[in-house]
């Protein structure tokens, strides 16, 4: 035996150390949770199997039919899972049990609350489901011996800091987990408490999990008899594939732990759907809508896709060929009788056939969708709390169906008065105004930015509702989202603002007016600013305020610029046109100064002003001060 093989005694890693401090102190409210997340990792061991087996059937050895025992012990006071699945070697206990590869840990302790029922909720999207079994033991031992290998392990660790690991031997290949329980969880060790817990949780599971048959109670045996007696196994669970079922069958409490099951999501899901498709292909899917986003959802890494099988053969998780990326957070499973048991990435990646599918998956999603939107709007509005932004995502990624997303999303609007995003463009284009044919938005990089832009007053003043948009996607969005119903979109911070019909001739002939009679004034504007503006022009779009900038019709828009500066993109040089509104009493007296220098300061005072209520950054936040305080001393004088 080398010196590696040897009883070695080894430290968790910090992460670790501090979740299992968390499990000892109960963090679970309920802590029968812990046999459902014991089994679920069972089952996924034999579906590795499974689907290793496909390439080399030798991993079977002589045991072909997968199955998990539950198993317990009143007098020794312990609950046994136990599977035939694929096992792990020295390196995989280390790996699995002593360390979490996973970055996002740090993230899930950070995130914790204190509360209870809600950091519970957290522990099985960090893929750290075995260490609940801490919730009720004090010491946990594992014996596991991975298939196609001939050296076993033993792990034994009491969640203090530290495990031993050791070789042993072990006949069959699979992983036996042993928890000695706590004096408080001693409920555990009792046939009727675990067969409740398996139906209540894990009947969905597609693989037997049987149980020692129990004799009735008040059944005479002689105990020698009970003694010399082989153990009867017995199947606790339905053991058929959910989704293979009829709906019919299938009750919401069965849809929900089936969730709970493959999403490691201990809340329920807002909504699902389960269809059988017959024809020219033939597969079932059933898919749910979380309630709640996962920590990692903009982590490019994040763990997205449905899981896939083929004539109920489990063959990959995280299959991401079915749905668009902005239907990421959709969980679920889909099972093909078409594609083939020995199916790649690659190949998915080039089979017709599953963009047929993910064509047909992805409606049945938005179908979903619009239902909720539709029928149960207060759900809806949860839901787009939680998943709004990606959702907008979808107009640049699935042409074909930017209209149907388009209904979807919402916005917050001057109509709702509220930060809250509650708008749809339906409701938008019922409320416009006769003679209206453009949807009217404003961006901004904070939603109380966008509500008190000055670029809104004019259209206050004409009771023209405008979106307000300040999602870090919504430029990038409404760069692909060029019209709704027949209207299209007008940013009104950018180029030229034409209201068209809305505005009257007076108002128009007006315009030109203020045009001509204060083209001295844009001059000696143009002379102080130089070089820091593309243009300085009337404007007609304020009301209330001296001057606001405008972005270039064609080009990149602030929010847009900071994003990309930020992700260390170089940008073009963009200046902004400077409008002035000549009604205001400040621009007035800008007009009638004679005083060069004081121009100057004043003029570049109001230009900085205008620049920090679109939402921009002085070069020169000194300079600024400097000049603000000299004016002021000036006017106190």
């Amino acid at each position: 035996m080398t010196v590696e093989a040897k009883k070695e005694t080894l430290g968790f890693q910090t992460e670790v150390k501090q979740l299992l401090h968390l499990m000892i102190h109960s963090l679970y409210s309920n802590r029968e949770i812990f046999l459902r997340e014991l089994i679920s990792n069972a089952s996924d061991a034999a579906d590795k199997l499974r689907y290793e087996a496909l390439h080399n059937s030798a991993l079977l050895e002589s045991d072909p039919n997968l199955e998990i025992r539950v198993d317990f012990d009143k007098e020794a006071k312990t609950v046994t899972i136990a599977d035939n699945g694929i096992g792990m070697n020295r390196e995989d206990v280390i790996a699995h049990l002593g360390t979490i590869a996973k970055s996002g840990t740090a993230d899930f302790l950070k995130t914790l609350t204190g509360d209870q029922k809600k950091d519970s909720q957290l522990i099985g999207q960090f893929g750290v489901g075995f260490y609940s079994a801490f919730i009720v033991a004090d010491k946990v031992t594992v014996e596991t011996r991975k298939a196609d290998a001939e050296e076993a392990v033993r792990w034994v660790s009491d969640g203090s800091g530290e495990f031993t690991v050791e070789p042993i031997d072990k006949d069959k290949r699979g992983t036996t987990i042993i928890l000695h329980l706590k004096p408080e969880a001693e409920e555990f060790a009792d046939g009727w408490r675990l067969r409740n817990i398996i139906r209540k949780y894990s009947d969905h599971i597609s693989m037997p999990i049987l149980m020692r048959k129990e004799e009735m109670p008040g059944a005479e045996e002689e105990e020698s008899d009970v003694k010399d007696k082989a153990p009867e196994w017995e199947t606790v669970n339905t053991a058929k594939a959910l989704w293979t079922r009829s709906r019919s069958d299938i009750t919401d409490d069965e849809y929900k732990e089936f969730y709970k099951h493959i999403s490691h999501d201990h809340t329920d899901p807002l909504k699902w759907s389960h269809n059988r498709v017959e024809g020219k292909l033939e597969y079932n899917s059933l898919l749910y809508i979380p309630a709640k986003a996962p920590f990692d959802l903009y982590n490019r890494d994040m763990q997205k896709g449905l899981k896939l099988y083929v004539q109920r053969v489990f063959i990959m998780d995280q299959a991401d060929e079915f749905l668009p990326m902005y239907l990421r957070f959709i969980k679920g499973v889909v099972d093909s009788n078409d594609l083939s048991l020995n199916v790649s990435r690659e190949i998915l990646q080039k089979d017709p056939a599953v963009d047929s599918m993910k064509t047909a998956l992805t409606k049945r999603v938005l179908d979903m969708l619009e239902k909720l939107a539709k029928k149960e709007p207060e759900q809806y509005a949860s839901f787009w709390k939680e998943f709004g932004q990606v959702l907008k995502e979808g107009p640049a990624e699935d042409y074909a169906n930017r209209e149907r997303i388009a209904k979807l999303l919402r916005f917050s609007s001057t109509e709702s008065q509220s930060v809250e995003q509650d708008q749809s463009l339906e409701g938008y284009v019922s409320r416009m105004k006769e003679g209206q044919d453009k949807i009217y938005y404003i961006t901004a990089e904070t939603p109380k930015a966008a509500a008190n832009s000055p670029h809104l007053e004019v259209f206050r003043k004409k009771g023209l509702e405008v979106l307000l948009l300040s999602d870090r996607v919504d430029e990038w969005l409404m760069s692909h989202l060029f019209e709704f119903d027949g209207k299209s979109f007008v940013d009104i911070g950018r180029g030229d603002l034409d209201l068209g019909k809305l505005d009257s001739e007076e108002e128009k002939k007006a315009q030109e007016e203020a045009a001509k009679e204060n083209e001295d004034l844009i001059k000696r504007i143009k002379d102080v600013l130089g070089s820091d503006v593309e243009d300085v022009r009337v404007t007609h779009r304020l009301t209330d305020s001296p001057a606001c900038l405008v972005v270039g019709q064609n080009d990149m828009g602030m929010q847009m610029r900071r994003i990309m500066e930020a992700a260390g993109q170089s940008m073009p040089e963009s200046k902004p046109i400077f409008e002035i509104n000549p009604e205001h009493p400040l621009v007035g007296r800008l007009d009638k100064e004679v005083d060069e220098d004081r121009f100057a300061d004043l003029t570049r005072v109001v230009f900085d002003q205008a620049s920090l209520a679109a939402g921009g950054q002085l070069d020169d936040p000194a300079s600024y001060v400097q000049r603000l305080n000299k004016l002021l001393l000036e006017m106190a004088v």
